[in-house]
């Protein structure tokens, strides 16, 4: 695809991950788009330096039930019409199943989850009356690599990937591609809060994550590629592969590393 000259809309687009990407878009002089709980003037004047077009900020908490048609109300009445949307925000939940409060659970499938399909569905109907858009979705190799203590959060993010893969074969007659991708571990406070949900019943020794900037940088050039899924590499590609195609052996050494008791 195409990236020069294009608008992105990026949800999460002032965290780590989210904001090194709206670095990549403004380096191909898009207009950025990004959608988040606050704002920031000092990200918007970055973004510029680097060559964005236009940086439009639209608060929203996604995890709100009318988050999603208000901001695509705003995008309308701006006349913002987007070309790549990247579903990026997340929130994250963990530790024992019956541990976890009932409130996080919902509010992270609403963000992670519900919030996602929504607005894809919401602009999904320009792109393929224009041919052409890209749908990149923010998954997670938790989505594919199932551990204890991750259970909500892996199924939200097994979620994603079997949306994206559905959406992916709808829309290709369209002339409308998708992107899954399935994030490793990336140092940003999400990653920290790991330790804290996890940790009580989880050695971690297995963990590894690379910078949110190194991350964005091959998702841009999946998406300049067209690429349907960017999968992470070192132990995590070894990990996620072992998930995939010998879960039987990918369960037992993972076993290892769990404990109920603290």
């Amino acid at each position: 695809m195409d990236t020069k000259n294009k608008t992105t809309l990026i949800t999460g687009g002032l965290g780590g991950i989210g904001y090194a990407l709206a670095k990549e878009a403004s380096r191909d002089n898009n207009t950025v788009v990004l959608v988040q709980r606050s704002k920031s003037e000092e990200a918007e004047k970055e973004l510029l330096s680097l060559g964005a077009k236009e940086v439009f900020q639209i608060q929203k908490d996604l995890s709100q039930k009318d988050a999603v048609p208000t901001l695509v109300s705003e995008l309308n009445k701006k006349s913002i019409d987007v070309d790549i949307l990247i579903n990026n925000a997340g929130l994250l939940t963990g530790g024992l199943i019956e541990d976890q409060k009932d409130e996080d659970i919902s509010q992270m499938l609403d963000v992670n989850l519900k919030a996602l399909i929504l607005l894809t569905k919401a602009l999904i109907p320009k792109m393929i009356k224009k041919k052409s858009g890209k749908i990149v979705n923010n998954s997670s190799v938790s989505g594919i690599m199932c551990i204890p203590c991750a259970s909500t959060y892996a199924a939200s993010k097994a979620g994603v990937v079997s949306f994206t893969k559905c959406i992916k074969q709808e829309l290709k007659p369209a002339g409308v591609s998708t992107l899954i991708m399935l994030t490793p571990g990336i140092k940003t406070k999400m990653y920290d809060d790991i330790k804290n949900l996890y940790s009580g019943h989880l050695k971690l020794d297995f963990l590894s994550a690379m910078s949110p900037e190194e991350w964005a940088g091959k998702v841009w050039t999946a998406i300049k590629n067209d690429d349907d899924e960017i999968t992470p590499t070192g132990s995590n590609k070894i990990g996620l592969l072992a998930a995939k195609y010998a879960p039987s052996v990918f369960e037992k050494q993972i076993s290892r590393y769990f404990s109920r008791s603290k």
